[in-house]
C-alpha cells in the first residue's frame, strides 16, 4: 500500500492545513468569487482548487502561493518563518557564541 504524504502528517499539522483551507474558502467567498472563477485565475483545475481548499497537502505550494495572491495576502507567505522573528533560533545562535575571541597571530614573514 502506498503512503501518502497525508498518511505520514502530524494531526496538528494536518488541522492547520484544513483550517487553512477553510480560511481560504471564507476569504474567497467575501470577495464574491466562484471556486471556478479562482481555479480560472490560478492556472488549475478546479478539483485542484477544492483539495486547497480542503487543505489537501498534496497541492503544490505553488499553488497556495498564488492562491494567497489572487486573494490579497501576497506577503504573508514570506512573513511566517521570519527569521527576525524565530525566538528559538535567536536562542541558538546565542548559545552557539564562542566563550572568548581571540586574535590569531600573523605569520612570522622571512
Amino acid at each position: 500500500m502506498r503512503t501518502t504524504s497525508g498518511d505520514t502528517l502530524p494531526p496538528n499539522v494536518r488541522r492547520a492545513l484544513q483550517k487553512l483551507g477553510s480560511d481560504v474558502s471564507v476569504a474567497r467567498r467575501k470577495r464574491s468569487l466562484t471556486a471556478t472563477m479562482m481555479a480560472e485565475r490560478l492556472g488549475v483545475a478546479k478539483s485542484t482548487y477544492l483539495k486547497i481548499e480542503k487543505g489537501n497537502p498534496s497541492v503544490s505550494m505553488g499553488a497556495y502561493a498564488m492562491v494567497f495572491f489572487i486573494l490579497g495576502f501576497g506577503d504573508a507567505l514570506g512573513e511566517i518563518i521570519d527569521t527576525r522573528r524565530d525566538d528559538q533560533g535567536l536562542l541558538l545562535d546565542v548559545g552557539r557564541l564562542p566563550q572568548r575571541v581571540r586574535v590569531r597571530k600573523a605569520p612570522a614573514s622571512l
